[in-house]
């Protein structure tokens, strides 16, 4: 039975995946020259597109107010708007940490992934092309942090020292479809930071960036995780399924930095306990991963004992 929608899925004896409009895959190579094209038209130097040196209005949030774990509880009712201001850009620099954090398991993955590949086919070009991107992508997120005069929140020491074995082993289905966690959630972020005025400019272009160059890189793993899983065994789909979720609790629960309440002046443990218990914030994280639990359900890679965490963080 599909988690999401409590359907039962098709497909054939041998766990053929049914195909509809999210599990088309055309040619591997056709879809790289496609994705290449797009990077030849439009593609972005933050260091020359964002305005580095622009002014930093004060009274201007890091990112949407929305998408901050505090809002919408009584403890966001009560803070100053200075405290407001200064919380969204901590919460954004943390989020872009995280994205930091995860780019570079990404690009490690990319790497082993077409090391034995023709280095001449589309393929692999684009892939090369994706790394460079998530090299632009990083060092953008470190320098926005940097800009706002924030330090350089990470995820916990030991949720990085674990990340190591699935950066390092990691392939396939797994890769691709942990990949899609971290990127389509800050994608459905980023649209919003980017056309909200609230908003500060540098935060704003940044978010332009990010979500333009990264639509082909979500086209891109989607379609490799569909080749990928097309005739994987029952038991390499249950063994992806549960370490996914593993994964993504890990990358949805690390986007907030608990120093960030400190930053702006907030008793930390009540500050945590209002984010443990707000609603709005598991609706938007909800909201944020729903495109990629719904293709993730279609390819049979959501259910068995992941559903756990999936719920803990407020994936499902």
């Amino acid at each position: 039975m599909s988690v999401i929608s409590g359907r039962t899925k098709g497909g054939s004896a041998k766990g053929r995946i049914p195909s509809s409009r999210l599990t088309r895959a055309g040619s591997r190579q056709e879809t790289a020259e496609r994705l290449l094209d797009s990077s030849a038209r439009k593609s972005y130097d933050p260091l020359v597109e964002v305005d580095w040196e622009a002014p930093i209005p004060h009274e201007k949030y890091g990112m949407t107010p929305e998408w901050c774990s505090l809002y919408g509880t009584e403890l966001w009712d009560r803070m100053s708007e200075e405290q407001r201001v200064t919380l969204t850009q901590h919460e954004a620099a943390s989020i872009a940490g995280t994205g930091i954090w995860f780019e570079m398991i990404l690009m490690q993955m990319l790497l082993r992934d077409i090391y034995s590949h023709d280095p001449a086919s589309a393929h692999v070009q684009f892939a090369l092309t994706e790394i460079a991107d998530e090299c632009r992508h990083s060092t953008m997120f470190a320098r926005s942090a940097q800009r706002f005069g924030i330090p350089s929140y990470r995820p916990k020491r030991w949720i990085r020292e674990s990340a190591r074995l699935f950066k390092a082993t990691a392939t396939g289905s797994l890769a691709y479809g942990g990949t899609l966690f971290a990127e389509e959630i800050l994608d459905m972020m980023q649209r919003d930071f980017m056309k909200d005025p609230r908003v500060q400019p540098v935060t704003r272009t940044v978010s332009k960036i990010h979500v333009l160059e990264e639509s082909r890189h979500i086209k891109f793993a989607r379609e490799e995780c569909v080749r990928r899983v097309r005739n994987a065994s029952w038991f390499s789909r249950a063994r992806v399924r549960l370490v996914l979720g593993v994964t993504a609790y890990f990358v949805v629960t690390s986007l907030v930095n608990d120093q960030v309440y400190a930053a702006a002046g907030l008793d930390v443990a009540e500050a945590k306990a209002a984010a443990k218990n707000n609603r709005h914030y598991h609706d938007k994280v909800r909201e944020g991963c729903a495109k990629t639990m719904e293709f993730l359900d279609e390819v049979g890679l959501v259910g068995g004992p992941s559903t756990v965490l999936l719920r803990r963080a407020h994936i499902l």
